[in-house]
């Protein structure tokens, strides 16, 4: 009896661990099915993203009640998220355990380390040309979008080592905010195409004050007359904009170079001032400019209802309220004839599994996010646009854009203008190469502006010396010496198919999920050899007793 409880709690001990390990297997790579099952239930999960919009959650609502609709044999149910940092951490730690979601809002450089495990991304090329179920495929129950029919800058953007990983779902850019006031005030005209040398000299006359120690261009205590948002986009932007070295495709590292030098010490200079600063120092642009206490605002143009005095999204007291007119401008640029703003916004992914029907359903929910209602109602919610021809073509969308001004919601002005920068600039949108360890690069290109403008408030002296050790310390933190390279001659040794991870520096290692597996084998193979060693001591002990 005692053999076999022992027995008993040796296996309900090594029951959970063989259980954890099976979820780390991958799935095999997804090829088409012959045909789609819609007689069989299958349940989805999708995780979206929200900017604490109700409209926006009402509208991704109606969007899956519209799909099982037509599709009655699949159910989706949606996981809120306001932060795509924590869907990508998620996506992450899901994948180690086989529970990935099967639809998912991403970005391209989450994707690129998604990819770092074998078959977990669907590539969408052959989903796409589909006669039946592709982008507007004869039996799709839907009116989808055709290839062509999706901007083709938003769709080259979802390309990852020649395959398409994802479809655009909205793109938004950067936009300069500006109290025209205030300019005006200093005695400065706004031109069509703002300068950064425009931007440093107003920004710095702006920082005198009167006898009384008030900023003379508002009156107040406080005035910061230049506010970035995103310091990973200012870094990024500015360098593409001096034809400077970033990364290159294949993942080598270029940003620290004489140029990036050169933007750190001229940002040094107007930090210090207190001329410059970020959102992560003093806070969110938009409550600054709406109080009168700044003139230029760089934020998204996903942003642009918070912006401005008589913004439907305001984020400070009335009393704090200081009344402006407000101009919608490219982000400031080098050469004027030659403008760069970076393109921005999510699109979605789908996850792989074991059913192909699942999947088939997943590629089918992500077609109907294309289409004309969700897009329009979707991109009317922000300065976003929609990501396909047939959307911005469509008399609703151009309706809308031609009714600027009517309200302060649905037709708030500097939204629309901000979503006018867009369409009219659209091939003058760039992106930044994708590879495992590009969005580190991001971060770190961000954080060398953020301590640059630390240490210049703390008077911290700017030298080739500090920006020496600057670099180390951001690539330290970020882990940038780690990246691998992609070269010519890897890609042409290795028979991977797409989306299985190349081989890394140290390919002598095993994986973690190997390493793990002959841990949990050793862990079983002790716990065995103690339960027996525990019987036979209790054995030997009985038969002790019994000869006394």
């Amino acid at each position: 009896m005692k053999k076999k409880i022992a027995l008993l709690f040796v296996c309900l001990l090594i029951l959970p661990l063989l259980t954890s390990c099976h979820g780390t297997e991958n799935p095999a790579a997804f090829s088409n099915p012959v045909s789609f099952d819609t007689e069989k239930e299958l349940n989805l999960t999708f995780w979206a993203k929200n900017d604490t919009n109700k409209t926006q959650v009402d509208i991704y609502n109606k969007a899956v009640s519209d799909f099982e609709a037509l599709y009655p044999n699949v159910h989706i149910t949606i996981r809120f998220y306001t932060d795509y940092t924590k869907i990508y951490n998620d996506v992450i730690t899901n994948i180690s355990t086989g529970t990935t979601p099967n639809v998912c809002i991403t970005y391209p450089d989450h994707i690129a380390t998604y990819l770092t495990g074998a078959n977990v991304v669907v590539p969408l090329d052959d989903l796409m040309t589909d006669e039946r179920y592709g982008l507007g495929g004869s039996e799709v129950r839907f009116d989808a979008p055709k290839a062509d029919e999706i901007v083709p800058e938003f769709l080259e953007e979802c390309m990852l080592d020649g395959h398409c990983y994802a479809m655009p779902f909205m793109r938004s850019t950067e936009a300069l905010y500006i109290n025209k006031d205030m300019v005006e005030k200093l005695g400065y005209e706004i031109p069509d195409v703002v300068t950064w040398d425009f931007i440093w000299e107003v920004s710095e006359a702006a920082m005198v004050k009167d006898a009384d120690g008030l900023f003379a261009v508002n009156g107040q205590k406080v005035m910061i007359p230049f506010i970035y948002k995103s310091t990973d986009n200012m870094m990024i932007t500015m360098l593409r904009q001096k034809n400077a070295g970033y990364s290159t495709d294949e993942g080598r590292v270029e940003i620290f170079n004489e140029t990036t030098g050169g933007l750190l010490k001229e940002i040094y200079t107007h930090a210090k001032s207190r001329a410059f600063s970020t959102f992560a120092i003093s806070s969110y642009p938009a409550n600054f400019l709406n109080a009168g206490q700044c003139i230029f605002a760089v934020d998204s143009t996903a942003g642009a209802t918070w912006m401005g005095c008589d913004a439907p999204l305001l984020d400070i007291p009335e009393e704090s309220i200081v009344r402006f007119e407000t101009v919608v401008r490219p982000v400031p640029q080098f050469d004027t004839e030659d403008i760069r703003m970076i393109s921005q916004g999510p699109s979605v992914c789908i996850f792989n599994k074991e059913d192909s029907d699942e999947v088939m359903a997943s590629w089918l929910f992500v077609q109907s996010l294309l289409s004309n209602a969700t897009q329009i109602a979707y991109s009317e919610t922000e300065g976003y646009v929609p990501v396909t021809l047939k959307a911005q073509q469509d008399p609703e969308y151009t309706d809308y854009l031609a009714g600027s001004g009517v309200d302060n919601d649905k037709h708030y002005n500097i939204k629309i203008d901000a979503a006018k920068l867009l369409l009219d600039n659209t091939d003058k949108t760039f992106v930044t190469p994708v590879f495992n360890g590009s969005a580190s690069l991001r971060s770190a290109a961000g954080q060398m502006i953020e301590n640059t403008c630390k240490s210049a408030r703390r008077k911290e002296e700017m030298s080739d010396a500090y920006l020496e050790k600057l670099y180390g310390d951001v690539t330290s933190l970020y882990r940038l010496d780690q990246i691998s390279v992609k070269t010519a001659e890897a890609e042409n040794e290795t028979d991977e198919e797409p989306g299985e991870p190349e081989p890394g520096p140290e390919e002598e290692k095993l994986p973690g999920e190997s390493v793990a597996l002959l841990v949990t084998i050793a862990a079983i193979w002790v716990i065995m050899l103690g339960g027996r060693a525990v019987l036979a001591a209790a054995k030997k002990k009985k038969q002790s007793a019994a000869k006394k």
